[in-house]
């Protein structure tokens, strides 16, 4: 008999889950406490509900997280500027602190003794819930299903759902078992099935939040988007709450075929893995954010952001959203943000992303009469650059003349 009397997993109400959900009651016979973030992923919860019920679940819990998720997960992140490997804008990263902190709260609530995920142990996932419920709650008993049984595949879950009465949506037209999927308000990922050949492209059909560039619309639209301490309180003069933020530039995005990513990254673990995303309103806000520091952040400062994101990338990635260093440099990071203020232009056409205007009233270092190719009347003195040039070249200089002489 388990020790485990009570356990709280992370329940979608797909595949994976709905199996561990039947999973945890047979082999641990214990009582399983269901909970289902709403972080966006535009999908209706209610059926959840309904099989958590089927399956005499007594505790459910279904939350509407999606302004928390925005506003204190991917602004935060976003005001870093943030991407992992060159790339990849971090969709189904940042959800997993969230996730995390809200499994122990429930746990907390419920008295529940452990908490459950339905990620594999191949994955990056185990370790960002891992790592981060362990940060909140160190004595917390973790069960990962799919470090523990022998369903070690897409069809062997289908032929468990089948065989326990689970019902599973979106099986493949072609009857071979369905991508893998994850979808919040920042992202929808793919992985599985003919992407696992790098090779391949990706089939035209699998793509759900955009249009094809090719399809996109022939007209551009342009989006003027509003910046207080960093992040984006208004859209074309509308002031919207976070979440209204990126669900807007989400629909925006979508409808002119931006945001698509075709990725091969490196997982924390140590394989490689190709994965498909959808990302299109984190690619407005990338490229709008950029620019609106262009001239609201001080050169050094900007800098050294730029020096310090791909850590900060990292830990995100890597499941350290909970850990002091990503805490010490989040408030960099926020501290940064305090002249990060103004608005930007941008126009959407056909996959692009493109800054045609940017401005700030209060917090502009872009100077007109020095930056001018016209008559400056003096403001900036062209002959101080003879000496700044001489003194930054002096180490170049003493150099050659050593070569020189060899």
């Amino acid at each position: 008999m388990s020790d485990v009397k009570k356990v709280v997993l992370a329940y979608s109400g797909g595949l994976d889950t709905s199996v561990i959900l039947k999973w945890l009651q047979d082999e641990y016979q214990c009582e399983v406490v269901t909970f289902t973030a709403d972080i966006g992923q535009g999908e209706e919860l209610e059926p959840a509900r309904e099989k958590a019920k089927k399956f005499g679940v007594k505790e459910i819990f279904i939350d509407d997280l999606r302004e928390e998720f925005v506003r204190d997960f991917v602004f935060p992140m976003f005001r870093a500027n943030t991407v992992y490997e060159g790339e990849y804008l971090l969709g189904t990263s940042i959800a997993r602190p969230l996730i995390a902190k809200r499994l122990i709260e429930i746990a907390n609530l419920t008295g529940a003794d452990a908490i459950s995920h339905g990620a594999t142990g191949k994955g990056n996932d185990q370790v960002r819930f891992e790592l981060g419920a362990y940060a909140l709650k160190p004595g917390i008993k973790i069960i990962a299903p799919w470090r523990e049984w022998d369903l070690l595949s897409r069809e062997k879950l289908l032929g468990y759902a089948e065989k326990h009465g689970i019902p599973v949506e979106m099986k493949h037209k072609n009857g071979g078992s369905p991508y893998s999927m994850d979808a919040n308000l920042l992202h929808i990922s793919y992985e599985g099935r003919a992407l696992e050949n790098p090779a391949i492209e990706a089939e035209a059909d699998m793509w759900r939040w955009t249009v094809s560039p090719e399809q996109a619309p022939d007209a551009a639209e342009y989006v003027e988007l509003e910046y207080k301490q960093g992040d984006i309180v208004a859209i074309n003069g509308v002031a919207m709450s976070a979440a209204t933020v990126l669900a807007e530039l989400n629909r925006l995005g979508g409808k002119h075929g931006i945001g698509r990513q075709d990725l091969v990254e490196n997982r924390y673990v140590g394989m490689k893995s190709r994965g498909c995303y959808e990302t299109p309103g984190g690619t407005i806000m990338l490229k709008a954010h950029r620019a609106i520091e262009s001239i609201t952040l001080d050169r050094e400062v900007a800098h050294l952001k730029d020096e310090l994101m791909p850590r900060y990338a990292s830990m995100i990635y890597n499941g350290y959203w909970w850990s002091p260093e990503r805490k010490m440099l989040q408030t960099m990071i926020d501290a940064s943000q305090a002249t990060v203020n103004g608005w930007v232009r941008v126009k959407l056409y056909k996959g692009n992303v493109m800054v045609v205007g940017r401005d700030s009233k209060t917090d502009s270092l872009f100077d007109p009469t020095i930056a001018t190719f016209e008559d400056d009347a003096g403001a900036y003195n062209q002959a101080d650059a003879g000496g700044f040039i001489k003194l930054n070249a002096l180490r170049l200089r003493i150099a050659a003349k050593l070569r020189n002489k060899e």
